[in-house]
C-alpha cells in the first residue's frame, strides 16, 4: 500500500483551521485519528506553551511521547526546519543534540533536514547519532545536486514542491525526480506540494507509485475547493484517490 504521511499541523497558526493539533494531546488524537484514515505515518511541528514551533527536547518529548501513547508503532517524524530557531543553524543544533537526553521512546523515529538551509551534513550526523532516521527536503533541482554531493544516505528524499501553480506543480516535480534519478541519489522518493498544487501532487505520486503526504501542514480545502474537517478527512481523501480507479 502506497504510504501517506500525515502532515498535521506544520507552521499554521492557532486559528487558522477549527482543528489545527498544537498541544501534545490535540496531536495525539490527530493523529491517532490519521491512522485510522489510512496514514502510516505522521509528520508534527511540536509547540511550546505559548504555541510557537519548537525544538527543544521538553516539546519535542512532550509531543512524541503522547502521540506514541495514543497510537502505538505509528511512525513520527519532526521538522527541524531552521525558521524555528530564528535562521540560526548552531542554535538549532543545539537544540537536536539535547534530544539525547530524552528517552529513546520520546525520541522521533525520523526528522526532515532541508537541503535550501544550511549545515546538512551536520544535522545528518547529529541525527544518526540520535538514533533519528533523516528525511532530505530537495525542493528544487539545485537540492537535489546538493544531496547527491553530500554522498549521505536519507530514509526517504522528500521531493517537495514549494509555492507555484497547479499548471507547473508535475513539470517542477519531474524536473527534481529526474535530476535525483541522474545523480543516483538513493532512498525512497516521496513526492508532495502545499496550498494550490497540493492534490495535483498526491495523483502524480499515485500514478508515479511514490509515498506522498497530505495534512493541515500542506492544504486547507478537498479537491474541489471546500472546506474539510480535519486531518483525518484529508487523508480519507488521498487514500481513495490512490485507490486503484480513485
Amino acid at each position: 500500500m502506497t504510504l501517506i504521511k500525515a502532515c498535521l499541523n506544520g507552521s499554521r497558526r492557532p486559528g487558522d483551521h477549527p482543528a489545527l493539533p498544537l498541544t501534545p494531546l490535540e496531536l495525539a488524537e490527530a493523529a491517532r485519528e490519521a491512522r485510522e484514515a489510512g496514514a502510516g505515518a505522521v509528520h508534527i511541528h511540536p509547540r511550546d506553551e505559548a504555541g510557537r514551533e519548537s525544538l527543544s527536547a521538553v516539546h519535542i518529548g512532550a509531543a512524541v511521547g503522547a502521540v506514541r501513547r495514543a497510537a502505538p508503532g505509528l511512525p513520527v517524524g519532526v521538522s527541524t526546519g531552521l525558521w524555528i530557531t530564528g535562521g540560526d543553524a548552531q542554535e538549532r543544533r543545539r537544540q537536536v543534540r539535547g534530544w539525547a537526553a530524552l528517552p529513546p521512546e520520546r525520541r522521533p523515529d525520523f526528522a526532515s533536514v532541508n537541503l535550501s538551509e544550511p549545515g546538512f551534513p551536520d544535522m545528518w550526523e547529529d541525527l544518526r547519532r540520535l538514533g533519528v532516521d533523516v528525511e532530505a527536503g530537495v525542493w528544487s533541482v539545485e537540492d537535489a545536486e546538493a544531496l547527491a554531493a553530500t554522498g549521505l544516505e536519507c530514509v526517504r528524499v522528500l521531493v517537495e514542491i514549494i509555492g507555484g501553480t497547479e499548471e507547473t506543480a508535475v513539470a517542477r516535480a519531474h524536473a527534481v525526480l529526474d535530476r535525483l534519478d541522474e545523480l543516483a541519489v538513493p532512498g525512497p522518493r516521496l513526492l508532495h506540494g502545499e496550498h494550490a498544487p497540493t492534490w495535483v501532487l498526491v495523483d502524480e505520486a499515485g500514478r508515479l507509485g511514490l509515498a506522498t503526504r497530505i495534512g493541515l501542514e500542506d492544504v486547507l480545502h478537498n479537491p474541489v475547493g471546500g472546506p474539510v474537517a480535519g486531518n483525518a478527512e484529508l487523508v480519507r481523501l488521498a487514500r481513495a484517490r490512490l485507490a486503484p480507479g480513485g
